[in-house]
């Protein structure tokens, strides 16, 4: 069984917990629901720069424990005071080590979109992150059928989120109404090996219509990568693991947003 599939059997049971303890009108009655969204599409829409989101992450499947001295709430406020243009949230408890509640936290002195990262089969999970102050979540095209990408993205729109669709290779493009979905992940981590090539972001962005924000994901670290990524139709980049483990977070932000400066 592939690690892919492994994290979806656990989400059904995590799925069947939810629907037991909660109904889809009391996450309604959370602080956040109501609150209109902060723009994910817009906040990747620079011209002028590629834009980063920037990523909580205590663990991965693949690495183990990132950051040993992990607080979501500081990282949060580094993320802020460096002016990156949204942040994305790990939620998964198992595989990942992150929580539902990191996103709720955050979301009391957000000033930019927070993503909720996880791994969604299920319209309960949309309105769990909608009730937790996400203003955007994360679908994965490779545990998704067409219907349920069109499905979980209109749940999504009607409560009013955004989606980021995340494809890993071209065949997947199949699956997507680019009517419905207009910010999609390339991700260069192939689940079943776990290497990363940005030569994914390059193959697939061609294939996409121009309207799209396109956002390269995973294995970006270096200013070379940037380089690489400007030369494609990237928008912008999702940066975890480098962060989390970076020494100096804020430093290596800095050095991010010069490399992300598009010349005039």
């Amino acid at each position: 069984m592939s690690i892919l599939n492994e994290i979806l059997e656990v989400k059904k049971d995590e799925v069947k917990k939810l629907k037991a303890e909660f109904s889809l009108s009391r996450f309604k009655d959370s602080l956040f629901f109501d609150k209109k969204k902060l723009d994910f599409f817009n906040a990747l829409s620079n011209k002028n720069n590629i834009s980063i989101i920037a990523e909580i992450k205590k663990a991965s499947p693949s690495k183990g424990i990132i950051k040993n001295d992990f607080n979501h709430l500081k990282i949060a406020e580094t993320y802020l005071n460096n002016d990156v243009d949204a942040v994305s949230i790990l939620t998964d408890v198992n595989f990942f080590k992150g929580s539902i509640q990191y996103l709720n936290d955050i979301a009391l002195f957000k000033t930019i979109p927070l993503l909720r990262k996880d791994f969604i089969i299920d319209e309960y999970q949309v309105f769990e992150a909608k009730s937790n102050g996400a203003d955007a979540v994360l679908l994965i095209a490779e545990a998704l059928s067409q219907s349920q990408i069109n499905d979980l993205t209109s749940a999504a729109i009607e409560i009013d989120l955004d989606v980021l669709l995340e494809l890993h290779n071209k065949e997947e493009i199949n699956k997507i109404d680019f009517s419905l979905n207009k910010i999609i992940g390339i991700n260069n981590r192939d689940l079943k090996t776990f290497s990363v090539s940005l030569d994914t972001t390059l193959n697939i962005s061609d294939e996409l219509p121009g309207n799209v924000i396109i956002v390269s994901e995973s294995g970006i670290s270096t200013k070379n990568d940037i380089e690489i990524l400007k030369e494609s139709k990237t928008n912008a980049v999702l940066v975890g693991e480098h962060f989390m483990a970076s020494e100096s977070p804020d430093d290596e932000i800095k050095r991010f947003k010069e490399w992300c400066i598009r010349e005039s």
